[in-house]
């Protein structure tokens, strides 16, 4: 499985993870001129934009270090974005996840993890 397809098939499975979990997704692979957010949903009231990273368990640096400051900038700058955008949700309170996919080599899901509020404005990201 190539990368591309391997992060395609991480967000297809994050987005039903967050489906089954009572989230609303409004958007996938959400584009601006900042970036990029790979799912945008409602978790309760609160508008979330959620970064999916998925890496190979074969000893490579794990998916939660995937974010750096400078990623940060841009998912928050995107955000804004969005909000522009839809400004039927400015008034909501937001934040930033990441879901950690890990998959063996025949790209089954080994381990994967959700991280709320990986990114603030407040955090030198």
């Amino acid at each position: 499985m190539g990368r591309q397809c391997l992060g395609e098939a991480g967000e297809r499975a994050a987005a039903r993870w967050l489906e089954e979990a009572g989230w609303h997704v409004l958007a996938r692979n959400w584009r601006c001129r900042q970036g990029e957010l790979d799912i945008v949903a409602l978790d309760g009231d609160v508008l979330v934009a959620v970064e999916v990273k998925v890496r190979r368990d074969a000893g490579n640096e794990p998916a939660e270090w995937a974010v750096t400051p400078r990623k940060g900038r841009r998912l928050l700058a995107a955000l804004s974005a969005f909000l522009a955008a839809h400004p039927e949700h400015q008034e909501r309170l937001c934040r930033v996840d990441l879901i950690a996919v890990t998959v063996d080599r025949g790209g089954r899901i080994v381990r994967w993890s959700h991280l709320l509020g990986c990114v603030s404005e407040g955090d030198g990201a």
